[in-house]
This record gives C-alpha cells, structure tokens and sequence, in this order.
C-alpha cells in the first residue's frame, strides 16, 4: 500500500491537463503522477522530462523502449515499474512471445541482436552499482548512432528515477498493468506485494 497518498483533489484539477497526457499515452492514470502532483513543478519537469525520452519525437522503436525500461526496472528491483514497462510494451505492440522470453533475450532468436545490445546495457546500467562497460558501447555502435545510444541512456536513467521513486514510496499498481503483471509476470517470479492495495 502507497507510503503516501495521491495529491488532494484541488491539485489534481490543476495538473489535469499533464495528468490527461500521461494517461493518454499509457491507457490508464498512473498513481506515481498522482502523488507526484503534490508538488506540481516536479510533475511538470518530469514529465517534460518524460515526453523528450519516450515521446513521439523520439527515435527508438517504442517497443524497444518499454523493453530497456522493463530490464532496467527489473535490475533495480522495482516491481511497480516492472509491470508498467511489461504491460506498456503490450500496449505499443508487442509480441507476447516477446515479452514471455524477455529474461531469455541473450538467448532467444525472438530478439536481434541490436535489441540484445540495448538490452544487455539496460539490465547492467539498471543494476547497483552500475555495470555497464566499455565492450557493451561497442557492441551498441555496431548497431546505433551515437544519438540513439544517448537515447538508450536516457530511457534507462529515467526509469532509474522512477525505480526509486516507486519503490520507495511503494506506489499502488493500477488495475490494468496489476492484472497484465499477474498474468504474465508473476509465473516468471514477479512479486509486487508492496504495490497492492
């Protein structure tokens, strides 16, 4: 159960409007903005923030974003994260097998091996202390210009925000990526105890 409650109704109104955006975007409001929005200046820059790393104008397949996001999440240990970046790569068309084999990607042919790379990354980046190495950015230039690493990076620092963010505030899950991470995660050994109501 959530270590702090979502904003009052009065400033909920007032962030409506990013609120409404945010929703749009994941299919359902998202109970870390609500509480974010107790302090509207830091719910705005995130989402700022948020909107130039995973928005439309970015260059990354969205697909490829929920999945770093998914693995970073998951070597962070936030189980709230873990189910929103499962449920959003659902919601921007993945295929289930894909997201079934996640935690095989090193192995598994449902994954290129530019999404390996990126991947690879995520979980070491994601990790404390970080992991990351010389040899894995040589394995992402061999796949991506160095804008689209700097992307892959930004994906991954911003959900290491949100991990923290999540975790320690041990947000309620929605019931839509609560019943997507039940179903799909949860035989794979996701626990998200803490984020139920």
């Amino acid at each position: 159960m959530t270590r702090i409650s979502s904003a009052p109704q009065d400033q909920l109104e007032a962030s409506q409007d990013l609120l409404a955006l945010a929703a749009a975007a994941m299919g359902f409001e998202a109970n870390s903005l609500k509480v974010m929005a107790r302090q509207p200046a830091i719910l705005q820059g995130f989402m700022g923030l948020s909107a130039a790393i995973l928005g439309p104008d970015a260059s990354l397949d969205p697909v490829l974003r929920q999945m770093i996001a998914h693995i970073s999440s998951a070597a962070a240990g936030c189980a709230y994260c873990q189910a929103h970046t499962a449920h959003g790569a659902e919601h921007r068309g993945a295929e289930s097998a894909k997201l079934d084999a996640l935690w095989e990607y090193e192995t598994s042919d449902l994954f290129s091996p530019a999404e390996k790379a990126a991947l690879d990354l995520a979980l070491s980046a994601g990790s404390v202390p970080n992991q990351s190495t010389d040899k894995q950015f040589d394995a992402l230039r061999e796949h991506y210009s160095e804008d689209e690493i700097v992307e892959i990076v930004a994906v991954i620092a911003l959900f290491g925000f949100l991990n923290r963010w999540n975790d320690t505030l041990a947000t309620s899950l929605e019931d839509s990526p609560l019943a997507f991470a039940e179903a799909h995660l949860a035989p794979k050994g996701w626990v998200g105890d803490k984020h139920k109501d």
